[in-house]
């Protein structure tokens, strides 16, 4: 049965939610994935939900000068059915891995050309690409980490994860 994801921010629309992976049975962390359409683009996010459970999660359980996984258990999963532009980096059509490299101040989302995988195993040399991403602190913590396709009214949209007291979004287009 679908469900609906919270909004991350009043001027954003999250497109769907629909329940990802069959959780399995004893995981801490439920699998769940996140789809939309943009400019006739099908883009679905595939992630493990884990919960901050009382815990400090950025620059904590996940230190900064790191590459991490966003999410639990098999990679996150970024699938488009177009080609995407992410800032400067073209994200041919297809599923890829997405990790992101937390800092004090600056964060990068890094793009893989690995299709799937587990989340404590990055590839540096399999990088498609890497682009800084927006962030900002919010002022509710968001419990469980959570990913939306946000469509910009105008063209293209973002992708944004949220947890804990941080957001972050990577704008892109879809290549025509």
């Amino acid at each position: 049965m679908p469900r609906t994801i919270p909004a991350l921010a009043v001027t954003a629309l999250i497109l769907s939610s629909t329940p990802g992976a069959v959780a399995r049975q004893g995981r801490a962390s439920p699998h769940e994935s996140v789809s939309g359409t943009v400019d006739g683009a099908q883009l679905t996010i595939v992630y493990g939900r884990p919960s901050m459970r009382g815990r400090t999660i950025f620059g904590g359980l996940v230190p900064y000068d790191r590459v991490w996984c966003p999410g639990a258990d098999e990679a996150t999963t970024l699938s488009s059915t177009r080609d995407l532009a992410l800032g400067n980096l073209t994200v041919p059509a297809g599923p890829h891995t997405i990790w992101i490299l937390p800092t004090g101040d600056q964060w990068t989302l890094i793009v893989s050309k690995d299709a799937s995988g587990f989340h404590t195993q990055y590839h540096p040399s399999q990088d498609l690409g890497r682009l800084p991403v927006l962030k900002r602190e919010l002022s509710t913590p968001v419990e469980v980490l959570t990913f939306g396709i946000v469509r910009d009214p105008t063209a293209g949209g973002s992708i944004v994860m949220s947890w804990e007291k941080t957001e972050i979004s990577a704008r892109f287009s879809v290549v025509q």
